[in-house]
């Protein structure tokens, strides 16, 4: 945890591996700031793993997936929750934490994913799909949570498919990723147009070309690119189980096809593996920087509410998924 850490000087040893000390110079102001910040507020710091190395590997407390920090968020012991990701993540960190004070470094991180769908197009789809549950995406807002009946991450969607039991269920709103779980579980899939415009862009043909300039490369996608790009994969899976994956194979060379951050920061635990960067960036994630991230803490501005009835809803929904995992 680095709010054992007091000052930028003392945090370095631990990015010196990623960070170059110059660069580190220019960042010693805030890093400074949010360490004091993070004392005096009672908070800790939540970052997703496409978040640059100085927050990923600098100033934050909890790293992970999406899936990993709904999970977290639970067990922080902190006055404030500062989510470093997208503003459905921290809207999933009050779900879970109403009584603290969730911010985000910047109210503009949205996800094309959450933009795509309202709480009408969820009750339309009910109604032209009668008694069809509806397992939404975790990458949507607490309104759209709300009129669900359970949610699921990338790394849990085939279980949370298959603890409901029945033939057919609507998955919203990553119509890639429905696709991709619907050939895993043979459960019919109600699909919404929904896209992550990261992995969207993505093709075959860049896994091809991966492949013949890096002869022997295992390629890793993540479950929201298009079927024909999981099927040009050696393994398609979350954020978190890329990491597992690698950890356990360690092989020679691997391509993450994810967002560009996550290589920079895998790469630092696996110095034995090469990692080819084929990626894209998310224009959302980079919104978060340790400017924002102290201004935030600072003016204790960019909180995080939702109205009680939804938040309720929105709960229940997010509970269910989780007692998926704890019931494995």
């Amino acid at each position: 945890m680095t709010a054992t850490l007091h000052t930028a000087a003392d945090l370095y040893e631990k990015v010196a591996h990623v960070i170059p000390s110059v660069e580190w110079a220019t960042m010693a102001d805030d890093v400074d700031a949010i360490l004091r910040l993070k004392r005096e507020r009672n908070a800790v710091i939540l970052a997703h793993n496409y978040m640059t190395p100085e927050i990923f590997h600098g100033v934050s407390d909890i790293v992970g997936d999406s899936l990993a920090l709904a999970r977290e968020a639970v067990e922080v012991d902190a006055d404030v929750i500062v989510l470093a990701g997208v503003h459905f993540m921290a809207e999933t960190a009050k779900l879970l934490n109403p009584t603290r004070t969730v911010l985000i470094p910047d109210l503009r991180s949205g996800c094309s994913l959450a933009e795509s769908i309202t709480p009408q197009d969820v009750r339309a789809l009910r109604a032209a799909h009668p008694g069809v549950p509806v397992v939404t995406y975790v990458n949507t807002s607490a309104a759209v949570k709300a009129e669900s009946d359970i949610c699921c991450t990338s790394g849990n969607a085939v279980a949370v498919i298959e603890s409901l039991g029945v033939p057919k269920v609507i998955m919203i709103p990553d119509r890639f990723l429905a696709a991709n779980v619907a050939r895993q579980t043979g459960v019919e899939v109600v699909v919404h147009p929904g896209a992550c415009e990261v992995h969207e862009r993505f093709t075959p043909d860049d896994i091809r070309q991966v492949r013949a300039d890096h002869p022997g490369v295992t390629v890793l996608a993540h479950p929201e690119c298009p079927p024909d790009v999981v099927d040009e994969a050696d393994y398609a899976g979350s954020t978190a189980q890329m990491v597992q994956f690698v950890d356990a194979r360690r092989p020679r060379q691997v391509a993450l096809i994810t967002e560009c951050s996550m290589s920079d920061n895998v790469a630092q635990a696996y110095p034995d593996v090469e990692f080819i960067r084929p990626c894209n960036l998310c224009p959302h994630m980079k919104r978060n920087t340790l400017g924002a991230i102290r201004h935030a803490l600072e003016t204790m501005t960019n909180e995080v509410t939702i109205p009680a009835d939804v938040a309720e809803r929105a709960r229940r929904s997010v509970d269910r998924m989780l007692a998926v995992g704890a019931s494995k």
